[in-house]
């Protein structure tokens, strides 16, 4: 009997001796200095998050756990330093292009002819006489003489804008001698020069001539009589500068969204110093391997992890450009035509606090930084109106008709143009069209009896417009810009405003 009570007792309290153990586990006798952890401070042992159960103990991440979150932390990171690297590799693959065509310093690829479709270059136009030079302080100050007229800036290597020349610049478009210095320059700086001072070695020098009643042989002369740029220390004889002209060559200006990406971007950060750029910037680039002076050589683990996050950075990219949510975004609350700067030259969505989709957007779609562009200059430089949608908010589609109505009196002192773009390449669309585009410069064009234009977008032209259509492609889709040069004062106050686009059936 007394065995029996004995067996019963201890089966009967051995679970209660149990969970009372547990529970002194869990919450042991305080101590003399213990005080109540504050809510939100201790981790639980299992945290249900999107990267699926992570597991601790007592606050400490297990192997599983330690692993799962170091593979989100490296792709988070991989995928910022993506969006953050766009603009420095498109200057990489700017340079890469513009080496075929000839040494820097010396080679000035020239659209003699203006840029037709066979250039792939980002939201490049066909209404102005383009020049692009890439410019090398690496040997020492350089000396750059400016045709007189022209429109154009300088932006350094990590693209950000560094000066403006010609009309917008210093020498008020009356050409001029501009010294380039090398961001580690302390000696001597000479007068009877406009000086700029990147924070790099490597910079784009863009700019643009103009048509002389629709020939481009004057802007083109005038570049080929007055450009020079030699070494500050060859003033006194300095070399030729060779001239090609790319018109109607098959040239691709587009750096690659894939894992070469990251190729690209590591070659910019050997070479340049890291002072043009911030430590956030590159702590995020360092973070995933790519750091100044060290061999950027990933494990298979972190390829695989930025393969992942270039495909993700060029969609993120695609969806920033082409369905921004921010307000700002757009030139008007009611409608799809879109700024192609928000947040200024610089970015910004107030003074020093960085606007990331701005920029994100900008430099996926198009080349050339310069407040010229961002600033209401009546009557200077140029506006950029753009859109990617119909009226009903739907993609453009190459297989299908639409109108722009662009009403009497366009507010430009210079010329407009329409001209249409491919949502692949953001480079012009290649049909059988040389020039996709319309413009106020085209002789053909027709103009409504009241002074409006409509512009036409499709597959055929309608009758009796040919001189006002631009050719698209069924299953392709596309984008427009509107162009003014020499905007008026109608523009900035919104009292002239583009139609929204219709299909027309």
């Amino acid at each position: 009997m007394k065995n029996g009570f004995t067996k019963y007792f201890l089966t009967a309290a051995l679970p209660c001796l149990l969970w009372t153990s547990s529970i002194y586990a869990a919450n042991p006798q305080p101590m003399k200095m213990t005080t109540p952890i504050a809510p939100g401070v201790a981790a639980p042992d299992k945290v249900k998050t999107s990267i699926g159960n992570l597991k601790l103990n007592y606050g400490y991440p297990d192997d599983a756990t330690t692993q799962k979150v170091y593979d989100n932390l490296d792709a988070s990171r991989a995928l910022q330093a993506y969006l953050l690297a766009i603009p420095i590799v498109n200057q990489v693959g700017m340079r890469a292009t513009l080496r075929e065509f000839g040494p820097v310093n010396q080679t000035d690829v020239i659209w003699e002819d203006l840029v037709d479709s066979k250039t792939v270059e980002l939201t490049a136009n066909d209404n102005t006489i383009y020049s692009f030079i890439w410019l090398d302080t690496k040997k020492g100050p350089l000396v750059v003489e400016i045709p007189p007229m022209v429109l154009g800036a300088i932006d350094d290597f990590w693209y950000k804008w560094v000066a403006d020349i010609g009309i917008t610049g210093e020498d008020k478009g009356k050409g001029g001698k501009y010294l380039i210095l090398p961001p580690d320059y302390t000696g001597e700086v000479p007068q009877g020069y406009f000086v700029v001072r990147p924070n790099t070695y490597g910079n784009w020098m863009p700019f643009r001539s103009f048509l002389v009643d629709g020939s481009t042989k004057p802007g083109v002369e005038a570049v080929k009589k007055h450009l020079k740029i030699y070494q500050l220390s060859d003033a006194a004889n300095p070399p030729e500068m060779k001239f090609v002209n790319a018109s109607g060559i098959p040239s691709n200006f587009v750096p690659p969204a894939d894992y070469t990406f990251w190729s690209l971007l590591n070659e910019a950060i050997q070479e340049e110093p890291s002072a043009g750029s911030d430590p956030t910037t590159l702590g995020l680039f360092a973070s995933i391997g790519i750091e100044k002076g060290k061999p950027f050589n990933p494990d298979e683990r972190m390829k695989k992890i930025l393969t992942d996050a270039a495909n993700i950075g060029s969609v993120t990219a695609r969806a920033i450009a082409f369905r921004i949510r921010d307000k700002d975004a757009f030139f008007y609350p009611d409608s799809k035509w879109r700024l192609p700067f928000f947040g200024g030259y610089k970015f910004e969505k107030s003074p020093d606090v960085a606007n990331l989709d701005g920029a994100a957007f900008y430099y996926y779609f198009a080349t050339g930084v310069t407040p010229a562009m961002a600033e209401k200059m009546v009557g200077k430089g140029s506006q950029y109106p753009w859109r990617s949608q119909d009226a009903n908010g739907n993609p453009f589609e190459g297989g299908k008709n639409y109108k722009l109505h662009l009403p009497p009196n366009i507010p430009v002192k210079d010329f407009w143009s329409v001209i249409v773009y491919d949502n692949q390449t953001r480079s012009m669309v290649q049909t059988d069209q040389k020039f996709p585009s319309v413009s106020s410069q085209n002789k053909d064009m027709v103009v409504n009896k009241d002074g409006s234009v409509d512009v036409y977008f499709g597959p055929k032209a309608p009758a009796g417009k040919e001189g006002n259509w631009v050719q698209t492609i069924p299953n392709k889709g596309w984008f427009m810009i509107l162009r003014l040069y020499g905007p008026l004062e109608p523009w900035f106050d919104k009292t002239w405003k583009p139609s929204e686009i219709e299909l027309v059936k």
